[in-house]
């Protein structure tokens, strides 16, 4: 199990479900190969105890994520990330991957009214 995977975390007041947090950050975690195909995912039991919700959150990302192919279910192992992968992701694409995140924070920078300076320099602050 990465060590990465304890990485993962939720914001349950972000009005976004916490299933397609934990996809989104699965996703990205492939995407920069913090997981590779043949990684095996922690085990829903564990994932969440570490967060704090309902194993059936837990269950439903990683069923998703099944169906995208991005995980594969192996009897006796659990999930794996998929040997299927395509090849690895451009820095444009997963800068695509972040878009969300970064429209969501420029709005939130916004509505504060806080400039474009200060946001780049707690960003700055906060990314070392």
């Amino acid at each position: 199990m990465p060590n990465d995977f304890l990485s993962l975390q939720i914001s349950p007041s972000s009005g976004v479900p916490i299933y397609r947090q934990l996809m989104d950050q699965i996703k990205r975690m492939v995407a920069s190969e913090q997981l590779n195909p043949g990684d095996t995912l922690p085990s829903v039991r564990s994932v969440a105890t570490h967060l704090a919700v309902n194993p059936m959150t837990i269950s439903k990302a990683y069923s998703l994520l099944e169906v995208e192919g991005l995980l594969e279910r192996q009897r006796g192992k659990g999930m794996i990330v998929s040997m299927q992968q395509p090849e690895k992701k451009s820095k444009q694409q997963r800068l695509e991957l972040l878009r969300p995140s970064m429209e969501k924070l420029i709005n939130d920078a916004r509505q504060l009214d806080l400039d474009l300076d200060t946001v780049l320099t707690t960003l700055q602050k906060l990314f070392k």
